[in-house]
């Protein structure tokens, strides 16, 4: 019986060099490590992304970290109405965000503190396999179309040949 081999999704993948050079062009600025909202919007992200319900991400995670965590704690950490409802805006613990990306599957938000903080994450060996594929798709795709250019090339001038020749005559 063969190996069934699953396909990874590498359309949602940023390439690390494009990360490299946007962070290499930024200046810093005021308030630029000021995170929190799109720290929230990875995580709500991350959930949606995740084919696990919001009540089995808390009970993997509160296996992880050794703590319980509940759904209202993840609840508090992805909305964004505590402030405008007069409650003090709550956080994700940095110790539990590691457990938080392992349940969901998704390292979108230590990808994001780490590109705030200059530094990278770099994906596992799937994803890494899974850009290389990305990229000899595009390149395979640009041959193609290199071929395609080339036979029309080859058929004007083969044309414009026949028309000289009838021309001349």
């Amino acid at each position: 019986m063969s190996k069934s081999h699953r396909r990874i999704d590498s359309s949602r993948q940023t390439s690390i060099f494009d990360i490299l050079r946007a962070y290499q062009s930024t200046p810093t600025t005021e308030g630029q490590f000021h995170c929190i909202d799109r720290l929230r919007g990875a995580l709500r992200m991350a959930i949606k992304g995740c084919p696990l319900s919001i009540y089995q991400i808390a009970g993997e995670m509160s296996h992880l970290v050794g703590i319980t965590i509940t759904a209202d704690q993840i609840y508090s950490w992805t909305r964004e109405s505590d402030e405008v409802n007069g409650r003090q805006a709550r956080h994700i613990p940095a110790e539990y965000l590691p457990a938080f990306c392992k349940a969901t599957g998704s390292t979108e938000p230590l990808g994001l503190l780490g590109e705030v903080a200059g530094v990278f994450v770099l994906p596992g060996p799937e994803a890494l396999r899974a850009e290389i594929q990305r990229l000899d798709e595009e390149i395979a795709g640009a041959r193609k179309r290199k071929r395609r250019r080339m036979m029309f090339l080859k058929e004007i001038s083969q044309q414009s040949a026949k028309g000289s020749r009838q021309r001349d005559e």
